[in-house]
């Protein structure tokens, strides 16, 4: 069982895969950790050794903002954002999408779908008039 930055990875995964468990790892930096610690992508994290999981672990903590750290980073630059009163932070204020997308349809993502048309959410009427 391996566990890196408090996150235990799935056992029956590949090691390649595994890794993009961690909050701020994806499919390339987890190739390039693996590069790094000349681990094969294709071992399962099951089959791992003690070593190769402390390189790893090593590895991580030692070059990359991952977990509560990368959380807290990013959310203090929201915070910032918010505080200077740039358009960005404006558009994380009012909770609408920030990286420029549409908003007549399709941000129910972000505005935790709130529809606020008249006829939607209305019930059909159980009586013939």
């Amino acid at each position: 069982m391996a566990r890196i930055s408090g996150i235990t990875l799935p056992a029956q995964k590949r090691i390649e895969i595994g890794l993009t468990y961690l909050y701020g790892i994806g499919r390339p930096r987890a190739l390039q950790i693996l590069q790094q610690t000349k681990i094969n992508p294709d071992t399962r994290v099951k089959d791992l050794t003690e070593r190769e999981v402390n390189a790893l672990h090593e590895i991580i903590d030692k070059n990359y903002h991952v977990e509560g750290e990368l959380r807290r980073e990013v959310q203090t630059n929201i915070k910032r954002l918010k505080e200077i009163g740039c358009y960005r932070g404006i558009r994380h204020l009012k909770h609408l999408p920030v990286h420029g997308q549409r908003t007549k349809t399709n941000s129910r993502t972000v505005r935790g779908n709130v529809r606020k048309t008249m006829g939607s959410g209305r019930k059909a009427s159980a009586q013939k008039t």
